[in-house]
């Protein structure tokens, strides 16, 4: 289209220039017309003027005035042309009355005033102008003849003078008419071949000024295709052009080949509807959401966008598919952070770069009371306050801006004037160039987060179950108390408290009851503490109270005995009236440590000093209390290689019939035998073992050498009918205690009736809900139970009716004032009148004289052990004496005398 309009235009060119000249060459024709109208009246003037000088005719006097009359009009045209200001019109209608051709007479005048000095015009105007003078001598010729021929005096001679003047006269003008005619027949020519000249060059011009924008506008077109394939090709976006009518795609550009896995040569022709997943991309439709298919599988989310263009001569759909992937992507994270905004429990603050408040969340008006609209608008920091009361410092907005995050414990005010703690979280979203454009606040009440610490605080100095400060915070009491004392010259006393025999309250009762138990004793040590005084609970049944500001360590004596006196009153739990007594150790500075530690050693060992001695008392700490305390702990130590080293034994103590002396079994008894302490008693070293957590180990070690040994009588061919195991409470309400057991008695191939386990009632009470699952599990085995030490703990009936317990041991405690003591005799004649109620075998320890056996025969008391009988032997004198019970007419075990040696 623009190379047509460009030919059109040069086309029109080229005819106007060629109308231009033809209406140059016609008005030229014009001018020459003019020419030749001013030569043909000067001439004929003359020949009228002749005429008229030879006749008088006045006819041929008007003929000369009517041409003369064109040469002085003519002649004035030219003149007045030369002036800056002429009357046109004038000139005009002059020349047009002297029948000069309209079209000639603006050429006419164009040539008179502006080409005078062009070649040709210029010499025929200077011969046009040279005839002038001699032109107005033909009219004073004519008023000669005129006035000559009016008065009669025209005469031949007169007539013949005149008529020669008028021959001379022409004889000059003739030639220079001539000379203006040729010159200007010659410009016309002259202005003809520059008229062709121009309109010939013109017309090359044009044509190529045609050509070159021809090429222009051919080459541009040509980078305008490249320029817009580049860019259809190189767009983001799948582009399409599609026909209108059919639905056919008729060009494609790369990426709608990559999205779609066809080349531009197999969509091309291929229906756009069928690239789309819903067949539904309504193509005629502005925009629309559908799926892209790839010829391998998947789907591209996009969003279509058509409208129609001409391409050439078709009308054709051009369909822009966009990849919304990205957008979807963001829209579902806008969504989910703002669902997540609404529901996260923290509140969420966003401002803009000024700290103006835009929005908060629904957490924001719970916390703070206040709605949406009356904070908006707001500046943040209006409501929140640093925990001092101040202002939020700039140093806060310098960090956020600096580090993009800063966090940290404020103050806010709540609607309706309250305040509370909050820890705050501020963080900075920038846009591209980098500069601050939101604050976003994430704020969390952290009211129960502050009272959780205040109580994490309270339950890492402090007791949780008795509310006395622990033992660390007892430790750092006693050395800030220490400080002033020095400083002040003053003593201070560390009470150490243990409550005894507080292990069978658990055993007995539960160690629920227990619990309880030890916090009415923290009650009570609390409710007598002297003024600035700290009570604490150091551990199990061990209390600590430290007392400041004493002249000497003495002075808390008197504290002393009324904790003995007020923990010894008995204290209902949960309705059992329970006894409990206390044994107190003190240690003082300076006198005894100048250390938290070295203190509560001390008064450690002063407890336990008390404790040895007499219980239910108290004991000021000396050196010798210490080095008893480094035995303890040297024999804890020793206690640990016991097992490794195989320094325990066993030896066996008989158990006979009152009746016959017959050897019933015997009770195992474990002895430690120190390398250089020689023999240690069980009950000074078993409570250690407890301690250690050794004693189940022991207990293991003890029950399978007893069933070796037993297993080894057996092969030997002298069975003994029982043997008696003491087991702990702790190894006994073990879960795999039955199971074990039994593994032990198989795997030394004796009969489970040859063992009997002794127990005490703490141990049964310890089982709880378990007790009768063992105890049947024990009698299925065969194996028998027997009670130890019954009637010193808080007895149960209720246990003496469990599967498996066969046997009621009778403490020796109870034997030991027989038969004289009628308190101790009442007390045996019940338990075994109950026990055979029961059905039940009682078995008396520690019988050591005559009058005790026959007291315990008497009574139906069936079996005995004691020293009357037989000491604690080893395993081979035990054998000898099952052998002489095997051999028939051997005489049973005889009555030994009582021994004082051990």
């Amino acid at each position: 289209m623009p190379l047509a309009w460009g030919l059109a235009v040069m086309v029109g060119l080229l005819l106007a220039l060629a109308w231009g000249a033809l209406k140059f060459q016609v008005a030229l024709a014009g001018f020459l017309n003019g020419e030749s109208i001013w030569s043909k009246a000067q001439k004929q003037s003359v020949i009228d003027l002749d005429a008229y000088a030879a006749s008088g005719d006045p006819a041929e006097l008007q003929r000369f005035q009517q041409h003369y009359s064109v040469l002085i009009h003519y002649r004035f045209a030219r003149e007045e042309v030369r002036h800056k200001h002429y009357d046109y019109d004038k000139v005009a209608n002059i020349l047009r009355e002297d029948n000069a051709m309209p079209d000639a007479i603006p050429v006419i005048l164009f040539i008179m005033r502006y080409l005078t000095d062009a070649p040709y015009v210029r010499d025929s105007l200077a011969a046009w102008r040279s005839t002038d003078t001699r032109v107005d001598e033909f009219q004073e010729i004519a008023d000669r003849l005129q006035r000559a021929y009016a008065k009669g005096e025209a005469s031949r001679a007169f007539i013949q003078q005149q008529r020669r003047i008028i021959a001379e006269l022409n004889t000059y003008i003739e030639p220079r008419t001539n000379e203006f005619s040729l010159m200007m027949a010659r410009g016309a020519a002259w202005i003809s071949r520059i008229l062709f000249g121009i309109l010939a060059v013109t017309g090359v011009l044009a044509v190529l000024v045609w050509l070159w924008l021809a090429r222009r506008i051919l080459s541009g077109i040509r980078g305008t295709e490249e320029r817009y394939r580049l860019l259809f090709d190189s767009a983001a976006d799948a582009m399409f052009m599609i026909e209108d009518v059919s639905g056919e795609i008729l060009q494609a550009n790369r990426m709608a080949s990559v999205w779609t896995g066809r080349s531009e040569e197999q969509l091309r022709g291929q229906p756009f509807l069928e690239l789309f997943e819903d067949n539904g991309a309504r193509h005629k439709r502005d925009r629309h959401v559908s799926e892209l298919k790839h010829v391998k599988g998947g789907l591209r989310p996009v969003e279509m966008s058509s409208n129609v263009v001409n391409w050439g001569h078709l009308k054709v759909r051009q369909a822009i598919v966009r990849d919304i992937s990205e957008r979807l992507d963001m829209a579902r994270e806008r969504r989910i952070a703002s669902e997540a905004m609404a529901s996260v429990a923290e509140g969420v603050i966003i401002t803009d770069a000024m700290r103006r408040i835009l929005t908060v969340n629904a957490a924001h008006q719970r916390l703070t009371g206040y709605r949406v609209k009356e904070v908006e608008g707001k500046r943040f920091d209006e409501s929140r306050r640093m925990p001092d009361g101040q202002p939020l410092p700039p140093t806060v907005w310098v960090a956020v801006a600096e580090d993009g995050h800063w966090s940290g414990e404020v103050q806010c005010r709540r609607r309706d004037g309250s305040v509370y703690p909050e820890m705050l979280s501020i963080s900075v979203i920038r846009n591209v160039e980098g500069e601050i454009e939101h604050y976003v606040a994430v704020c969390t009440d952290i009211t129960d987060s502050k009272a959780g610490q205040r109580h994490l605080q309270y339950l890492a100095t402090h007791d949780a179950l008795t509310g006395l400060v622990n033992r660390t915070e007892f430790e750092r009491r006693i050395a800030e108390m220490l400080l002033v004392a020095e400083r002040n010259h003053q003593a201070v006393a560390v009470i150490f408290i243990d409550l005894d025999n507080f292990k069978l309250v658990n055993d007995s009762y539960s160690h629920a009851i227990g619990d309880k138990l030890l916090t009415v004793v923290a009650e009570r040590i609390h409710r007598h503490l002297p003024a600035s005084a700290v009570a604490g609970r150091i551990g199990g049944d061990e209390f600590t109270v430290l007392v400041g500001q004493l002249k000497a360590r003495e002075d808390v004596s008197w504290f002393a005995r009324q904790l003995i006196e007020t923990l010894s009153q008995p204290m209902v739990v949960d309705g059992y009236d329970i006894v409990l007594s206390a044994s107190i150790g003190i240690a003082s500075f300076p006198l005894d440590g100048y250390d938290a530690t070295t203190l509560l050693t001390n008064a450690d060992a002063a407890m336990y000093s008390a404790k040895q001695e007499e219980r239910n008392t108290y004991r000021f700490y000396t050196p010798r209390m210490r080095a008893d305390a480094n035995r303890r702990l040297l024999l804890l130590t020793d206690l640990r290689r016991a097992l490794e080293e195989n320094q325990f034994q066993l030896l066996y103590q008989p158990s006979i019939a009152f009746e016959n002396n017959e050897l019933l079994g015997a009770e195992a008894l474990l002895r430690w035998h120190h390398p250089e302490r020689g023999y240690i008693m069980p009950s000074e070293f078993v409570p250690m073992a407890e301690t250690l957590g050794l004693i189940r180990h022991i207990d293991e070690w003890v029950l399978d050498r007893v069933c070796r040994q037993v297993s080894q009588w057996n092969s030997e061919g002298v069975k003994i009918p029982r043997v008696a195991v003491n087991i702990s409470a702790g190894w006994f309400s073990h879960p795999d205690f039955v199971q074990q057991l039994t593994s032990t008695i198989e795997r030394n191939g004796i009969e489970a009736h040859q063992i009997m386990l002794e127990i005490t009632e703490s141990t049964i009470l310890q089982l709880g809900d378990a007790t009768r699952q063992t105890m049947s599990s024990l009698h299925e085995l065969g194996v028998a139970i027997a009670i130890d030490d019954f009637g010193t703990g808080y007895s149960s009936l209720a246990y003496l009716k469990l599967p498996a317990v066969a046997y009621l041991k009778v403490d020796r405690s109870f034997v030991d004032g027989l038969p004289e003591s009628a308190e101790d005799a009442s007390i045996v004649q019940a338990m075994v009148a109950m026990a055979r109620s029961l059905g039940l075998a009682v078995i008396a320890e520690g019988v050591e004289t005559e009058a005790q056996h026959e007291f315990l025969r008497g009574v139906g008391c069936e079996e005995g052990q004691g020293y009357l009988y037989s000491r604690p032997i080893e395993a081979k004198n035990l054998g000898e004496l099952l052998r002489q019970e095997a051999k028939p007419g051997v005489a049973r075990l005889s009555l030994v005398p009582p021994s004082s040696s051990s």
